[in-house]
């Protein structure tokens, strides 16, 4: 099987306002960098945040940290944060810790 690289995007609401209307994680998956940034950064402009997600940021810090974060806050209060990590689809089979059946 072969092994891909996919981008979890979630959107995770948080802070104070997150108790008074309770929302759920939303969850996204795309298979290419670039186009995940690309709705991701009209998702934003579309809904009137500003964008502070580049390429260059988001590349280098899944390559250090395994994940970006970036939070969104509205007066002072936190509104919600983005979360990109990286998944691997079809990863190698292991043995799963099962040792030789004895003879």
């Amino acid at each position: 099987m072969k092994q891909q690289t996919i981008y979890e995007v979630a959107v995770i609401p948080i802070g104070s306002l997150n108790s008074i209307r309770q929302k759920e994680t939303i969850l996204s998956y795309f298979s290419n960098l670039s186009k995940c940034l690309d709705q991701v950064s009209t998702a934003l402009a579309i809904n009137g945040w500003d964008s502070k997600i580049n390429y260059t940021a988001v590349y280098r810090s899944l390559k250090e940290k395994e994940k970006y974060v970036a939070e969104f806050n509205l007066a002072g209060n936190k509104i919600f944060k983005i979360v990109i990590t990286c998944r691997t689809i079809n990863p190698a089979l292991t043995m799963l810790g099962i040792e030789e059946k004895p003879v």
